[in-house]
């Protein structure tokens, strides 16, 4: 097997199982759950293929509970009865770091998993970034940067056709250094699997696969925009007729349970001005390459259509901003108002420090971007929201460095947690 690569989310986790009895690991399937927990583990058993472990568990669950703790229970959400289980057996131990659990998907019973108040942590895993794939060499830092210092970076080297193959790519562990056909042609299987027999696994009803790839594809089409049920319903038209609304709010329930998509909800400050500000969520798959694949693209295609390869440039930030803000108690929000102001990420910590990025694909964009940050600082009232951290512009190539007006450029292949 390769050698384990080191992800953002192994402090975290090492922090939550000193202090819960255990810790449920939660994230899209092949983003690298199984192999991190099992840096931890001193036992494990995989509920997804082992059938004898399964049989086990209906007749004796103390069977599979038994092994040296912490005890990774792979897939565990295949067996929803088992929470209780762990549960009682985490109460009956009194002491933190008895299991470890890994899900692809969030099952049905949450009223069941609120029992585990005081027993149970939650860690949320993505894709891996361009920091812990080894992309981008991590000179500039979120965390620098919430702390104001001066960021200084030289140019990375990444170019446009380097950008175009690392969000075809995407950031799953098994596909690192494969060629990227054979990564396209996995995320593509990927899909499939979700098209055909996941989704129909979550909830209680099958649900059309033919209508779940038309769905798949427009979500690929409107990737990092602000589309509206009605708009995706219109859009995924298989013959000739748009899905119902709430076909497709039943279809975008399922992908988010299986963490296929993860929206990006409005963030909604106190403002200086009368403006209004819009509440709907941009739309992202957890990874680019996954809309990459809906749309039965890849490299070639992006180069050719600048305007989605910004799109799915923008997704891509989106993810890494996601993985490197958790550690610091944050979330990734965006702005819009009636008055056409936005800004494409809002990092928020729970302290209530934030900070406004711009994502631009070409060094030619941070000027105007940079304008376009100064006057969304002004339309905050401060007094109530506080000063930002900073304000940044996330761009494909080039320099960082603090420009004059205080605005941070910061090229991607040099940002990192």
């Amino acid at each position: 097997m390769p050698a384990y690569r080191p992800r953002i989310v192994d402090a975290e986790l090492l922090n939550q199982l000193q202090s819960a009895g255990a810790v449920v690991i939660e994230g899209p399937k092949a983003c690298g759950k199984t192999m991190t927990a099992t840096q931890q583990a001193a036992s494990r058993v995989l509920l997804d293929v082992d059938l004898a472990a399964r049989q086990a568990l209906a007749v004796d669950p103390a069977l599979v509970l038994t092994g040296a703790r912490p005890r990774l229970l792979d897939e565990w959400q295949v067996e929803p009865g088992l929470w209780n289980q762990v549960r009682r057996a985490v109460d009956a131990a009194d002491q933190p770091g008895q299991f470890l659990l890994t899900g692809s998907s969030v099952p049905a019973d949450d009223a069941d998993r609120h029992t585990g108040a005081g027993r149970f942590s939650f860690l949320r895993m993505r894709p891996m970034t361009l920091f812990e794939a080894g992309v981008s060499v991590g000179g500039v830092s979120l965390r620098q940067l919430f702390a104001g210092e001066a960021p200084r970076s030289a140019d990375p080297g990444l170019t446009v056709q380097d950008l175009c193959e690392l969000i075809s790519i995407g950031g799953w562990p098994a596909q690192e250094g494969r060629p990227v056909k054979a990564a396209l042609r996995a995320a593509r299987d990927y899909l499939e699997q979700v098209r055909q027999f996941d989704i129909s696994r979550v909830g209680e009803h099958r649900r059309d696969p033919v209508k779940v790839g038309y769905l798949l594809r427009a979500l690929g089409r409107h990737s990092a925009t602000e589309a509206r049920l009605a708009t995706l319903a219109a859009d995924a038209m298989g013959g000739g007729a748009a899905l119902d609304e709430r076909t497709v709010s039943d279809y975008l329930q399922a992908l988010e349970r299986l963490m296929v998509i993860e929206d990006q909800p409005a963030w909604a400050p106190h403002l200086r001005s009368r403006a209004r500000l819009r509440k709907a969520p941009k739309r992202h798959y957890v990874d680019p390459s996954l809309a990459v694949a809906a749309l039965g693209a890849g490299p070639e295609r992006l180069l050719a259509d600048l305007e989605l390869l910004g799109l799915l440039f923008e997704s891509l930030v989106i993810r890494d901003l996601r993985v490197f803000s958790q550690p610091l108690d944050g979330e990734v929000l965006h702005y819009r108002d009636h008055y056409g102001v936005e800004v494409d990420a809002i990092v928020q910590l729970r302290d209530g420090r934030w900070g406004a990025i711009e994502i631009k694909l070409g060094e030619g964009q941070v000027e105007q971007a940079a304008a376009g940050l100064l006057h969304f600082a002004r339309q905050i009232d401060t007094s109530r929201t506080g000063p930002p951290s900073f304000l940044a512009v996330i761009c494909g190539k080039g320099y960082g460095y603090r420009r004059g007006d205080g605005v941070v450029v910061v090229p991607v292949g040099a940002f990192g947690p």
